[in-house]
């Protein structure tokens, strides 16, 4: 059987010259995948692409073929891919697909001489073979040569790659730009389907480049570990995320936030002119909600990467790029607190865009209560019961405001009828608000005159609001207020 629990090191781990190639040949078969089959029907795209994972597989594996069975191998696959030419249904894919694992198991293990036996190993290729890539691809980074150069930019790249995809969902100029060097829609090239499709392809791939069969015997685990140690390899540790790759993540974030921040500083706050195909509208309100995501991601690296005690948190070059970094995502916070406003002037408030509003004020003050835990050498419980006494203060000064009053009595005095711009009153909306909207209601029945429809519906919410208070038991002070005010008004205030 294939031995899948087998540590990164052995006969049949990756090597350190030859997992360049052979990641190379994986994510080369992987876009190849995406280009045959996303998006597309199924049919002579299936046996080009056994035919590329044949070949794949015999280029990542020439130094241990059994050059004797590769002919054999190879008329096995074009034999089996002859029904899949004719006409690709559910047989001709059963022999496509397990013609490439026999060939791989005739060329490449010599010790399943039993048919029992070959039959294991193929399930075991098949079954859990793609979930050794998820594990191998981190057990690479134990590699002393690996560590040095795919380690430390493993998580750098990676974490730029989804800022990247944040910021540019974020902001129309930069989708344009790289429109420009990819053209089409980028939402079409990137997407979670997309990328899923690639963690599948990849994992499918994988075990065919890097072939991992079983010996006779597996190596017990205090001779595995005294093997790691002479060969100078940490069985279980890695730098994966040391001095170095918090450094180079640091520099290519800064960089890349930089770009958002000019484009803020500039577009946003500067109101400098746009290309003509894009509006100041699309700019400011989109990606409010996009540039908060990122701001969390940063701050979750930010704790991480300045973890008390950790190796970076003293360092004279980190320090200076997190507070750097921790001011362009308070900078991403404010602007997208007044991408939100720009958007509410527009399309009036609502309970989310309050509590948006609020949710990114405490984002940008978790920001800084992060740069004054580095700064004052705080610890981590401090930096949690300073978050929770702001959370806690919050939702106390919260409990205390009327917003359902405050958003409705903002969309009258700025919608079309009060104010002769924006976007007309949703009277839908206020009654949805309950009670506590009738006084706004009031100017907004005044504003749009007389209808019999919303009178109506205004009574039952006098009436509710009249039942709320009917008991003792049901009293609050904040509905007390408001029946005082509605028993103020005239009786046929409201009715013509």
């Amino acid at each position: 059987m294939a031995d899948f629990t087998a540590p990164a090191f052995n006969a049949g781990s990756v090597q350190q010259g030859t997992f360049p190639v052979k990641a190379a040949i994986v994510l080369a078969l992987a876009a190849l995948a995406d280009g045959l089959f996303y998006g597309h029907v199924i049919g002579i795209s299936a046996a080009i692409f056994a035919v590329a994972i044949a070949c794949g597989s015999l280029l990542a594996n020439l130094a241990t073929l059994n050059r004797k069975q590769v002919l054999p191998a190879g008329a096995l696959l074009l034999g089996a891919l002859v029904p899949a030419i004719e006409e690709f249904n559910v047989a001709s894919l059963t022999f496509m697909v397990l013609a490439p694992g026999a060939g791989l198991l005739l060329t490449t293990n010599r010790d399943r001489p039993r048919l029992g036996e070959r039959a294991a190993a193929l399930c075991d290729l098949y079954l859990v073979g793609p979930f050794r890539f998820f594990r191998e691809a981190v057990a690479a980074c134990n590699l002393p040569a690996l560590r040095t150069g795919f380690a430390v930019w493993f998580i750098p790249i990676v974490l730029s790659g989804i800022f990247v995809f944040l910021l540019v969902s974020a902001n129309p100029l930069l989708e344009m730009w790289i429109s420009l060097l990819n053209p089409g829609n980028t939402a079409s090239y990137v997407s979670l389907g997309r990328v899923l499709f690639w963690t599948v392809a990849l994992s499918i791939v994988w075990p065919f480049i890097h072939v991992r069969w079983s010996g006779k015997r597996e190596m017990p685990a205090g001779l595995t570990e005294a093997a790691a140690l002479a060969q100078g390899m940490p069985s279980g540790r890695n730098d994966f995320f040391g001095v170095a790759t918090i450094l180079r993540s640091l520099i290519l974030f800064n960089l890349l936030f930089a770009v958002q921040s000019v484009l803020d500083v500039a577009y946003l706050w500067g109101n400098a002119t746009l290309p003509a195909d894009i509006s100041y509208a699309s700019y400011a309100h989109r990606g409010a909600y996009s540039l908060i995501v990122t701001a969390l991601l940063a701050a979750g690296f930010v704790l991480a990467a300045m973890r008390p005690g950790g190796p970076a948190e003293q360092s004279r070059v980190i320090r200076p790029l997190v507070f750097l970094w921790v001011a362009q995502n308070v900078l991403l916070v404010l602007s997208s607190i007044l991408r939100l406003d720009l958007y509410v002037q527009i399309y009036l408030l609502t309970w989310w865009r309050v509590a948006a509003f609020i949710w990114m004020v405490l984002v940008a003050f978790g920001l800084v209560l992060i740069v004054a835990r580095i700064a004052l050498n705080r610890s981590n419980d401090w930096l949690i019961r300073a978050n929770l006494i702001t959370l806690t203060a919050t939702l106390y000064v919260c409990s205390l405001v009327n917003f359902a009053a405050i958003v409705a009595d903002y969309n009258v005095s700025h919608s079309r009828e009060a104010a002769g711009t924006g976007v007309w009153i949703d009277m839908n909306y206020l009654f949805s608000l309950g009670p506590q909207a009738l006084p706004a209601i009031d100017r907004a029945i005044a504003l749009r005159g007389f209808d019999p429809a919303l009178v109506s519906r205004r009574g039952c919410l006098v009436e509710q609001q009249r039942g709320e208070i009917a008991s003792w038991r049901s009293w609050g002070f904040r509905s007390w207020r408001l029946q005082r005010s509605l028993d103020a008004l005239p009786k046929n205030s409201t009715t013509g």
